[in-house]
């Protein structure tokens, strides 16, 4: 019997289920708030771990494609210290594949291939239907009954009320986010400095990341401790005065990274929300969620990785699973819980020491993860 099955977020996380489901010829019907896929800016590059994100792409049958569109040499980091001087500069080697780069554009218009998503169908709740199934609700006005609905909508999920009442709560730490357009020509002498991959300067309590994305594209992001209403004296839409506030902050710094905010175009507030480290729920059947709508983490890559897998696993439990959906989402919940509470405790441990009182903290965790 065919199952009527609904993926509500057209992320990493819902896109990889629907396509490795698709892979396997089981229809699911696909829900996107946005209207359109270039509705707005996608974010910044994503690095795929072997074991993770390549393995989900694996699964979907798009491993060599993936290999085709992504980058290694944006897996190079250097890290300076605020004054400029180089603390770590470390470049993959010719064969090194462990985290590759690709940009979040063309990671989605590769999983998106062949699906037929439904795009402007927001979604406001979902309501278990007790002991089996689920009803989605509409932005529209509309609902429509599924079998079992994937709840892959995000931080702010619609679909999570309908097994936990718990919400993202703020971690003190917030970014500011700006991006650098055809940098190569416009402003060579920051193309170098950033290289390949990514620079990174870490002070007390603050940081300036710059990632290169493909084509030319600069990624900047200043990390900062404050209170969530810190910018409450700032309108948003003045992109001078925001400048001005940053450039406050890191008063004193590196003259090419003080460039990468005075050269940045329109900013975005981005404040750092998380989950609690070990959330779980008891079992609801006809609904689950994955990735950030279920273990949102620190920005830390292991997120978007996190939910791909999770989304490749959970859509083979279903297609090749000997048990029926519910068995296969219940025992698929119990061995996301005990991977993501793991990879929560790690990336919040992270976070507090990259955006530290001692900057050491961040070269130390640099020094811990990075191959050698």
């Amino acid at each position: 019997m065919r199952h009527r099955i609904a993926v509500i977020g057209g992320g990493p996380a819902g896109l990889t289920f629907a396509r490795v489901l698709h892979r396997h010829g089981i229809p699911v019907a696909l829900f996107e708030r946005d209207p359109a896929p270039d509705a707005r800016p996608v974010g910044g590059t994503l690095d795929l771990h072997e074991g993770m994100g390549q393995l989900a792409m694996d699964k979907a049958g798009l491993l060599a494609e993936f290999h085709a569109l992504s980058r290694p040499e944006g897996q190079a980091m250097r890290i300076l210290d605020p004054n400029g001087t180089v603390l770590r500069d470390w470049r993959p080697g010719p064969d090194e594949r462990a985290n590759p780069e690709i940009d979040r554009g063309h990671l989605r218009d590769l999983l998106l291939g062949p699906l037929d998503i439904q795009w402007g169908r927001g979604v406001t709740r979902v309501v278990p239907g007790g002991r089996s199934g689920a009803t989605v609700h509409f932005e529209d006005g509309r609902q429509e009954a599924f079998d079992l609905v994937i709840g892959a909508d995000g931080a702010w999920s619609r679909t999570r009320s309908a097994v936990s009442p718990v919400t993202p709560h703020y971690t003190g730490v917030t970014a500011m986010e700006t991006s650098l357009h055809d940098i190569d020509n416009r402003h060579p002498d920051l193309a170098c400095f950033v290289g390949d991959g990514s620079v990174a300067l870490y002070g007390a309590h603050r940081s300036l990341v710059a990632q290169r994305n493909s084509g030319g594209h600069i990624k900047v992001y200043a990390r900062f401790r404050a209170p969530l209403d810190w910018h409450t004296h700032l309108d948003p839409a003045d992109v001078e005065a925001v400048r001005a506030d940053l450039l406050a902050r890191f008063d004193g710094w590196a003259a090419p990274a003080l460039d990468l905010l005075r050269h940045g175009t329109a900013f975005a507030h981005r404040p750092v929300h998380v989950l609690p480290v070990c959330h779980t729920w008891t079992h609801v059947p006809g609904v689950t969620l994955l990735g950030d709508a279920a273990h949102l983490m620190p920005p830390l890559g292991a997120g978007a990785n996190l939910a791909m897998l999770e989304g490749a696993e959970l859509a083979e439990a279903i297609a090749l699973g000997p048990d029926g959906l519910d068995d296969a989402v219940r025992a698929f919940e119990e061995r996301m819980w005990v991977r993501a509470g793991k990879w929560a405790r790690i990336t919040t441990a992270g976070l507090e020491r990259l955006v530290s009182a001692d900057p050491a903290e961040a070269l130390a965790l640099f020094d811990q993860v990075q191959p050698s």
